[in-house]
């Protein structure tokens, strides 16, 4: 198979840290394509656009932007921010141990754990009910109290940060753990430790404070003050302020973390439910006394996502339909030019791109074998809903039907933004003809509904607003954001064509 363009010559700009700061259409060299008139369609009117937090981990975009439940040009950022390195008075004492670490409160009442002068402190945002909380809890925390928290090199600052628009039950559970904590530190983390293993038994159950009540119990808390404490709202305001704290960060999504040098205060955030390798390799540069590389530095040296790479971009044999990389695609693989689209199925600008502009631009340019269109989630926190949509898009993709679901579920958009959306997602599906216990089977997976944030991560250095496409050809890379009208998106599609050709 041809390679659609020549990656090792690349400089993509696009793939920069510092691309967020572009308006319309950026390449690493020149300015190949010439931005629209700034009032013919300003972005702010073709995209939805996340607030700065939106851009990665579980979203909200999430950044849940960020942004979210999430929750990097690697799936996190690590973009310096010594102005932003939360403070805590010192100097801290541990009142208690959880499974052999030390543990207690900040001075601001916030639960930690390991030594109270470990050289680096991470704070870890996060929500009892996101999903990608509960996959870091159970597969990456593990690792990272044996290697670092156990030993001293690293104390775990936890920090309330329930996306309510998206998980109704996380606030009370952040109720209940702090009404826990005030009885102390060790019964806080065992409380801590339950909420997450417990999440799919409270989180679609309409009395989750009675369940809490019910761990709490289990515990040995003393339930006179406990029921107390929730009947006061004392909590209330505290877990309002970690949320606060958060946005205030630059987080909109879970998890997200905060790593900070004690002795200087820099700061350095990751974004999302990231492997035990993302979490040792940033650790273990700030413990040598290193800087992590941000985004930007990290193409700097050549360092390109796997999605945008030749051999990501190249049909899965394994997969009809997908990319080595997992993403769906439409089109001629080995055209010069791809077009790699970040859309949200709640955004109303992609829905305008979707239904008016795409169909003329398949004509033009997909069907006749030039350009292979690729197509990424990136859901957006101000469509709480989109996240679901994502996956019926994806448990579509399972059963061969991706983009026949991705039609629908924009054509029928207002029927789905509602509270409980999954009925009509099956009612999507019995209209392709899918299978009806597959498909509702696969609504559940929480390892498919992880596609839909790998993609938000991923995009999440470099897309601000949705729709935004990322145009690679010649060995060069641009980005178009906003749905623009469909001569000018046509116009700009043909000028990168020709000087691909060239």
């Amino acid at each position: 198979m041809k390679k659609p363009f020549r990656f090792k010559q690349v400089c993509l700009v696009l793939l920069l840290g510092a691309i967020v700061a572009l308006i319309l259409v950026t390449s690493c060299t020149t300015l190949l394509i010439t931005p629209p008139a700034a009032s013919s369609t300003p972005a702010a009117d073709a995209q939805s656009t996340p607030t700065p937090a939106e851009a990665s981990a579980e979203t909200t975009a999430p950044s849940e932007q960020p942004v979210a439940e999430g929750e990097g040009a690697t799936d996190a950022t690590t973009e310096q921010t010594a102005a932003a390195a939360p403070t805590d008075a010192s100097p801290l004492v541990a009142t208690d141990t959880f499974k052999g670490i030390p543990v207690g409160f900040t001075a601001e009442g916030f639960p930690f754990r390991g030594a109270p002068d470990a050289p680096i402190v991470m704070y870890e945002y996060s929500d009892f009910q996101c999903p990608f909380c509960s996959r870091y809890f159970v597969q990456t925390e593990p690792a990272v109290d044996e290697s670092y928290v156990r030993n001293g090199k690293v104390r775990v600052v936890f920090r309330d940060f329930p996306l309510a628009e998206l998980h109704p039950n996380a606030p009370a559970a952040h109720y209940a753990s702090r009404c826990v904590a005030a009885q102390g530190a060790g019964l806080y983390w065992e409380m801590n430790a339950r909420l997450f293993q417990t999440q799919s038994e409270w989180n679609q159950s309409t009395d989750a404070p009675t369940y809490f009540a019910g761990l709490a119990e289990d515990l040995g808390v003393d339930m006179t003050a406990y029921n107390a404490c929730i009947a006061s709202g004392e909590t209330k305001d505290f877990v309002d302020a970690g949320i606060a704290e958060a946005r205030a960060r630059g987080f909109g999504g879970t998890p997200s973390f905060q790593f900070v040098r004690a002795a200087t205060d820099e700061a350095f955030p990751l974004v999302g439910a990231q492997p035990f390798d993302q979490f040792a390799s940033l650790i273990d540069t700030l413990v040598a006394g290193g800087t992590p590389e941000t985004a930007q530095e990290q193409q700097d040296n050549g360092e390109i996502p796997y999605w945008a790479t030749a051999e990501g971009l190249t049909p899965d044999p394994a997969t009809p339909g997908k990319t080595m990389a997992g993403d769906e695609y439409r089109g001629n693989p080995d055209a010069k030019v791809v077009v790699i689209e970040f859309s949200d199925f709640q955004c109303p600008f992609c829905r305008r791109h979707t239904l008016e502009t795409q169909p003329a631009l398949d004509e033009k340019f997909v069907d006749t074998g030039e350009i292979f269109w690729v197509f990424k989630h990136f859901p957006l926190s101000i469509h709480p809903q989109a996240p679901a949509a994502g996956l019926a898009a994806e448990c579509a993709a399972d059963q061969g039907k991706f983009w026949e679901m991705h039609g629908l579920l924009f054509d029928h958009s207002a029927e789905w933004s509602i509270s409980d959306p999954m009925p009509v997602f099956e009612e999507l599906a019995k209209q392709l003809d899918l299978n009806a216990e597959q498909f509702a089977a696969c609504l559940g997976d929480a390892e498919v509904a992880q596609r839909v944030q790998d993609d938000l991560n991923a995009g999440a250095p470099f897309v601000r607003g949705t729709p935004t496409f990322i145009v690679l050809y010649n060995g060069q890379g641009s980005i178009i954001p906003g749905a623009l009208p469909e001569p000018r998106f046509s116009e700009i599609l043909q000028q990168v064509l020709d000087g691909a050709a060239q």
